[in-house]
């Protein structure tokens, strides 16, 4: 068995988690310390199968010294955070370009589009 400390943010009370669990069997983790479904939840998604919500800028091709704020649309694989920033870099759009516009579909074969989080004109 394998125990973590975590901090819960699933909600403004940052509740102190302990996890106990068998690595790769998602049915041995135990939680406490939570005083909501939510930390449980969060414990055990974040031992299991961390994932992460990157945000970033990319280029805009006919606007200079100017970016599009994006983000990816879901939470992606944490081991994929780094493929996707380095994809954020090599990615041009010609403005203008509106929020919930696609920037990039299925970045880094995540299963999530990277969208545009502002309007630039």
């Amino acid at each position: 068995m394998e125990t973590r400390h975590l901090t819960c943010i699933g909600c403004p009370m940052g509740c102190q988690l302990t996890v106990t669990f068998e690595p790769g069997n998602r049915d041995s983790v135990k939680v406490t310390g939570n005083t909501c479904k939510r930390g449980e939840l969060y414990a055990i998604d974040e031992v299991t199968n961390p994932t992460r919500t990157v945000t970033g800028t990319v280029r805009l091709k006919n606007r200079h010294m100017k970016v599009a704020p994006v983000k990816t649309k879901t939470p992606v694989p944490k081991d994929k955070i780094f493929d996707v920033a380095e994809a954020m870099m090599k990615i041009e759009l010609e403005a203008p370009v509106r929020i919930g516009d696609i920037a990039c579909a299925d970045v880094c074969g995540t299963g999530s589009d990277l969208v545009v989080t502002g309007n630039i004109d």
